[in-house]
């Protein structure tokens, strides 16, 4: 794949997709998460644990903590918050009796499911004016923009000396 011409205007679409319409569009994905977590009585955090869960499928604590950015003891407080929301549940390893994994309910994944719908459906409605090369250059994108996202994730973490979690206040 060749580069294409970096030209003024290419320059100006960078320059408003990096600095102006991804940040804003994060801004509104974290207030969506809130209002989500809001209904689902749980955090912003929680309701990112249940996204991990119904992609990733049932996993151990210290795993868990580790996809969301907390401390295992954040994410044992995060554990009895959504167990207690009925979101998860606690079930013996199958592999190794005495570990302890984490698995979603069908409640839990049905109501994170339910909040996200109309999003869903605007979204698929808004991408319909897509052709399937404008769509594959999103896939593209989002999948570039994640690992990079992650990279520079553990970049930080890494310059910070390497902490294990957040010690913010989501637990």
């Amino acid at each position: 794949m060749t580069k294409p011409n970096p030209g003024p205007d290419r320059e100006a679409l960078l320059a408003e997709l990096v600095g102006d319409a991804i940040p804003a569009w994060a801004i509104q994905v974290v207030r969506l998460n809130n209002v989500v977590a809001g209904r689902l009585g749980v955090t912003d955090t929680d309701v990112q644990c249940l996204h991990v869960l119904g992609h990733h499928g049932p996993t151990t604590p210290s795993v868990l903590a580790k996809h969301v950015n907390l401390t295992t003891g954040s994410a044992s407080r995060m554990i009895d918050r959504l167990v207690a929301a009925g979101c998860v549940r606690r079930v013996a390893d199958p592999g190794d009796r005495r570990r302890v994994l984490i698995e979603p309910t069908r409640e839990g994944l049905d109501r994170v499911t339910a909040a996200y719908s109309g999003l869903i459906a605007r979204t698929r409605d808004d991408l319909g004016a897509f052709d399937d090369e404008e769509l594959g250059a999103l896939v593209r994108f989002m999948r570039t923009a994640e690992r990079g996202t992650a990279a520079e994730t553990h970049r930080l973490k890494s310059a910070s000396g390497g902490e294990e979690g957040s010690t913010g206040t989501h637990g």
